[in-house]
């Protein structure tokens, strides 16, 4: 993707996130500024990730260069108005995804871009239909692919994705943390403001 004199500043440690914009041959630099990603109890479940994408963002408020554009994003996945973060614990990892058991869930990502003039905040959906997962086959999970680092305790892209997923209705890459589709939609929209 062409940015034209501007640099694309991505302030995400996910890994998968960096992944993602490398196979789309988006170039960018990382810089990662240690955000609060708490959010007010009152805010409806699917404005809390484009709420924390955006704290994220003015987090580099003080540092941006006028040519410079800040990618943030947050996942967040939720059931029956409940939000599932990271699991602190292999307890609680075992807890969610036993939840998400032959169920649907949602997935939002918050995404926000941000530079010196101007800030652009957009929230995506994708719902996650698991088959009956056991207790074993989550302990498995658990063991092989470690997704503490993950919201909902799991990767799409991993073990339990290929093999438990039923369906998935929306942005595939949007559960992996960054739908990158409508991000390329979104540069394209906030240079041409």
């Amino acid at each position: 993707m062409d940015l034209g004199n501007n640099k694309l500043i991505l302030s995400s440690g996910s890994p998968r996130r960096q992944n993602l914009l490398k196979e789309a041959q988006i170039d960018f630099e990382l810089r990662v500024i240690e955000t609060d990603e708490s959010f007010p109890d009152a805010l409806a479940i699917d404005q809390v990730a484009g709420y924390i994408a955006q704290k994220k963002a003015e987090a580099h408020q003080e540092t941006i260069q006028p040519y410079e554009i800040v990618l943030t994003a947050d996942t967040v996945v939720c059931k029956d108005n409940i939000i599932y973060g990271k699991p602190k614990s292999k307890e609680e990892a075992l807890e969610m995804l036993l939840a998400f058991s032959n169920d649907t869930h949602e997935v939002y990502t918050g995404v926000c871009l941000f530079s010196k003039e101007k800030m652009m905040t957009k929230s995506f959906l994708s719902e996650v239909t698991f088959a009956p997962i056991s207790k074993d086959e989550v302990l498995y999970y658990i063991e092989l692919d470690n997704p503490m680092d993950k919201a909902g305790a799991y990767g799409i892209q991993d073990w339990i994705g290929r093999c438990k997923v039923k369906s998935i209705k929306g942005s595939y890459t949007n559960i992996m943390g960054l739908p990158v589709p409508q991000v390329v939609e979104m540069l394209e929209s906030f240079m041409q403001a």
